[in-house]
């Protein structure tokens, strides 16, 4: 694995050192990036999108990121380009409601595959939600054991806020695996959605 240390780095610094890593490549090689700040978490994600890696993020701390880049090589000449902005940020004041671990109703199998892949789709978004909310059976998505959880953690390195329900937390007995994100009530649930530009409910 090739490290590239970009914290404390100014906008467009972290694309800048990233990309010459990948540039470098005689092969297959995974990159790890690490950043100080959501934008260059968001910056990064996408260069490295546009020239064909497969990205990962995941916030380790106050102010610390970590991004997997996964290459089958360097990147073709006319791929490198992607357009960095050093002004924050690629959120909307979009809200994403998910109140169960599957999507629809049918088959519960179906019902879960979907849930996953709607959550990978929420990370290709161009414009990134503010705030994604889980309750009742939607709690289960942000715990120990999901298969959503490398896409929450994602999303929550690139700013999105990420709010489970305590209460339904403590009903399912889930409230001490908590992976991501933070606990939230049913007050702040309420005003969030409230004061949405936009609500989605998969």
């Amino acid at each position: 694995m090739i490290t590239v240390n970009a914290m404390g780095d100014n906008c467009p610094i972290p694309v800048i050192k990233t990309k010459k890593a990948m540039q470098e490549l005689t092969g297959p090689e995974t990159i790890e990036v690490l950043v100080d700040n959501e934008t260059a978490v968001q910056n990064v994600t996408k260069m490295a999108q546009s020239s064909g890696g497969e990205v990962s993020s995941e916030k380790l701390g106050e102010k610390e990121y970590k991004i997997i880049i996964k290459m089958q090589g360097a990147p073709e000449s006319a791929a490198e380009e992607a357009e960095v902005s050093c002004t924050p940020d690629r959120r909307d004041n979009l809200v994403v409601v998910v109140s169960s671990d599957r999507m629809g109703s049918g088959n519960d199998e179906l019902g879960k595959v979907l849930m996953k892949s709607f959550i990978f789709a929420v990370t290709q978004l161009d414009t990134l939600p503010k705030t994604m909310l889980f309750y009742n059976g939607g709690a289960t998505l942000t715990t120990e054991g999901s298969d959503s959880l490398e896409d929450l953690k994602s999303l929550e390195a690139q700013g999105v806020e990420i709010m489970t329900c305590g209460t339904c937390l403590d009903y399912y007995g889930l409230k001490e695996k908590l992976a991501v994100g933070s606990v939230t009530n049913m007050y702040s649930i309420v005003e969030t959605i409230a004061g949405a530009g936009k609500v989605i409910r998969p």
